[in-house]
């Protein structure tokens, strides 16, 4: 963790996503918009399912809301340092917070990748085995489930952040992103860079492709099952419920196997920088508007929601006329 003069490196520094001062502050307005909509539509997905009581017991909602957890904690984790560094024009951070950075943006992704295999699963039971679909996916192995997710999420990236993080930097101490992304700070080690690089990708690329080949054969098993019934309403009523998940899959899982497509060249940090503002920040904003616009029973939900609400205020209403009438 030496520069080349000999000194220690104490800090790296944020290059974002460089401009004048006009383009850093359209940029902020956007990302403030697009980040506060994220919380917003999360947060109201985990309002809804934990104050309506049929969605709270139905094991796919119980991941949903699980799921808009941590797309809350996914883009709170980059994106409001990002928007400092766009209304500062600093971007400097410490040695050690761009490796925590480093650590939680990559294990949130993680975790990510396990929760849409546990929800292709809970796909696939529910299809192709709607007799023990409820037996087996109770409330309680559903959050044993969610439990799983986050620990394997947050396991499998400590052995290549660790061995990252010993590495020697002989500087320039300059990331070309707006996160601490590893192929930025890989650019920076002093050779040789010995095995550190082959440890991460081979992390990576464990945890993608097994995660991407479980649940394409998750889905593909259900819509092979979906084309053979016999039933169109129930057909389509299912069609329904999995396109919403296989948007949200694709968006996801093609974007960051996107990075894999990247050309080397001059636009390249360019293009790493849009690839991973589209999965980390835009899909978080998207994936709530895809489960609820096109959902019958997130609806239903709302609208008994609204009509507790209302029944509530017309009955405070009525109870202070009456105090008022004494």
């Amino acid at each position: 963790m030496e520069l080349a003069n000999g000194s220690a490196v104490q800090e790296f520094v944020l290059l974002g996503f460089g401009g004048g001062p006009q383009k850093q502050f359209l940029l902020l307005i956007f990302f403030t918009v697009i980040y506060m909509l994220s919380l917003a539509e999360n947060i109201f997905i985990i309002t809804l399912v934990f104050l309506d009581a049929h969605l709270s017991q139905i094991p796919m909602y119980i991941l949903l809301s699980n799921f808009s957890w941590l797309e809350v904690c996914y883009v709170s984790t980059s994106v409001p340092r990002m928007l400092f560094d766009l209304a500062s024009s600093n971007g400097i951070i410490s040695f050690q917070a761009c490796f925590f950075q480093f650590y939680v943006v990559f294990s949130l992704g993680n975790t990510e990748f396990f929760f849409l295999s546990a929800m292709a699963f809970d796909r696939y039971l529910a299809i192709c085995h709607p007799l023990r679909y409820l037996q087996i996916m109770s409330p309680t192995f559903c959050y044993c489930l969610v439990a799983a997710c986050w620990v394997l999420g947050f396991l499998g990236y400590i052995i290549p952040v660790t061995v990252i993080s010993k590495l020697s930097f002989c500087g320039p101490n300059v990331i070309d992103h707006f996160v601490c992304d590893p192929g930025p700070i890989l650019s920076l080690v002093c050779p040789p860079i010995g095995n550190a690089a082959l440890i991460f990708q081979v992390f990576l690329n464990a945890l993608f492709l097994g995660n991407v080949l479980f649940v394409v054969l998750s889905y593909g098993i259900v819509i092979f099952t979906l084309l053979k019934s016999s039933k169109p309403g129930n057909r389509k009523k299912a069609f329904s419920t999995i396109s919403m998940h296989l948007m949200v899959v694709t968006l996801f899982y093609g974007s960051v196997g996107g990075m894999y497509c990247i050309p080397s060249g001059e636009n390249q940090s360019a293009l790493t920088k849009a690839i991973t503002v589209f999965y980390s920040i835009i899909t978080p904003f998207l994936n709530p508007l895809i489960y609820s616009l096109r959902n019958d029973q997130v609806k239903e939900a709302l609208g008994r929601l609204l009509k507790r609400r209302a029944r509530g205020w017309n009955e405070w209403e009525e109870s202070k006329r009456k105090l008022e009438g004494k």
